[in-house]
């Protein structure tokens, strides 16, 4: 068996989340493979919303187990928060949810270097989440960091406190009245116990050795699906640096996230919506400053699932669409939130730019100068509501032919496209 991936193709929020409910009972197992809390996958059923930040989005499927996968890093006090709303629902975790021993732990000081670094950028922040995501990472690359297997090390507390007081000499560099920041509205020495306390019920979790048991599930024919978060094009090295995410948010993350060989990878789903939106700071050429970005915000309820922030919001950008389905060797396509463009009598496209007055149909290597204006081409809006769709013929000519003009130009069919938050709200194409 080969393992399937899921993943964004824009900047995240693409609505991964539901996708992966909808294709979780095709599956065994679910496995997320990068990423942390800075992830906001959002599923909606029977007028019920979740949204998930490290679990697996196929925690809903009693006859599924979720992997949380070495790729993955762990902030105990906000996974204890995801458990708590999910058991308050009647949503057990406790027979389904697996845990890698080889990720790597948020520590409350984490947190708070994300804080002093960001304040110190000024007019330069990079739009963090403020959930300790980079400095996670940087203590991972530079061998400093605490993974969960060492939770069930009899000198835990004593690297916990070495890592904690590292930490501390740097935030004094930069703050030194930070007991007085707040965490999640606590400040740091409330958080810090807050966080201590959550951390026994990750270490209640069932613990395992992710690389081995994948690829024993592989073996023995299990099907699994690989889990992406954010989007491709915040991807560590080939999104828009330095406003990108920390982790490798690509098809190749799956093989360093899960421990799975590259010859072991089977289909690749790219999740896209039919318009582009970002959350932060960082170049987005398509984006829209008029009524028609305000539209796409409003009816597409563009705010962040982790941060609330509103979301910039732009056409279509196909040069950047075909550059993340060659990055990730995409398969099949899937596009959601079709339904915000019903408000449009003509939609655009961006189907190539100009970068210092010469044509190009590729990402320039930097555009954070803002010197990238995208070339559009104009197709013919729906303006009608799709919501009573049951099949895909049942959609207008005009949503049918702006889905095959998306197809032709990137050469990748669209299997699905979603019209809803609701997982009935998807029509697969046969």
């Amino acid at each position: 068996m080969k393992i399937d991936v899921l993943l964004g193709l824009q900047w995240g929020d693409e609505g991964k989340g539901k996708i992966v409910d909808v294709l979780t009972p095709k599956y065994d197992i679910i496995a997320r493979f990068q990423g942390g809390p800075n992830a906001g996958h959002t599923i909606e059923f029977d007028n019920k919303k979740f949204v998930l930040h490290t679990i697996p989005s196929g925690i809903f499927n009693p006859d599924t187990i979720n992997v949380i996968g070495n790729g993955v890093i762990i902030d105990p006090f906000i996974l204890k928060k995801e458990i708590d709303r999910l058991n308050e629902s009647d949503i057990g975790v406790s027979e389904n949810l697996l845990v890698s021993r080889k990720a790597h732990l948020i520590i409350p000081t984490h947190r708070l270097l994300d804080a002093v670094y960001e304040e110190a950028k000024g007019k330069d922040k990079i739009g963090s989440t403020l959930k300790g995501i980079g400095p996670c990472y940087t203590d991972k690359v530079s061998r400093n960091g605490l993974r969960v297997g060492d939770i069930e090390q009899n000198n835990f507390k004593e690297r916990y406190n070495n890592a904690k007081q590292r930490h501390i000499r740097i935030i004094e560099q930069y703050n030194s009245e930070y007991e007085n920041i707040k965490i999640d509205g606590q400040v740091f020495a409330d958080y810090e116990r807050s966080w201590h306390e959550a951390l026994k019920t990750l270490d209640s979790l069932k613990k395992i050795n992710s690389e081995y048991y994948l690829n024993q599930q592989l073996d023995a024919g299990k099907k699994i699906l690989a889990e992406g978060a954010q989007g491709t094009l915040l991807d560590i090295d080939f999104g828009s640096y330095p406003f990108v995410t920390s982790s490798n948010t690509t098809t190749a993350g799956v093989c360093t996230g899960l421990g799975i060989a590259p010859k072991n990878i089977g289909k690749v789903f790219g999740i896209f919506k039919a318009y582009c939106t970002r959350v932060g700071s960082g170049p987005f050429p398509t984006e829209l400053f008029d009524n028609d970005g305000e539209i796409l915000r409003k009816v597409g309820n563009e705010f962040g699932s982790t941060t609330g922030r509103p979301r910039r919001c732009g056409w279509l950008d196909l040069p950047a669409l075909k550059y993340s389905i060659m990055l990730n060797g995409v398969t099949e396509l899937m596009m959601m939130k079709a339904d915000v463009m019903n408000q449009f009598k003509k939609i655009k496209i961006a189907t190539g730019y100009t970068y210092n007055n010469i044509e190009t149909s590729e990402l320039p290597f930097d555009d954070n100068d803002g010197n990238v204006k995208p070339l559009y081409t104009e197709v013919n809006g729906w303006g009608s509501d799709i919501s009573i769709a049951s099949t895909y013929y049942d959609f207008p000519c005009d949503l049918k032919n702006y889905v095959k003009y998306i197809e032709d130009a990137v050469g990748v069919p669209i299997k699905l496209v979603s019209f809803g938050p609701d997982r009935k709200d998807t029509i697969i194409r046969s």
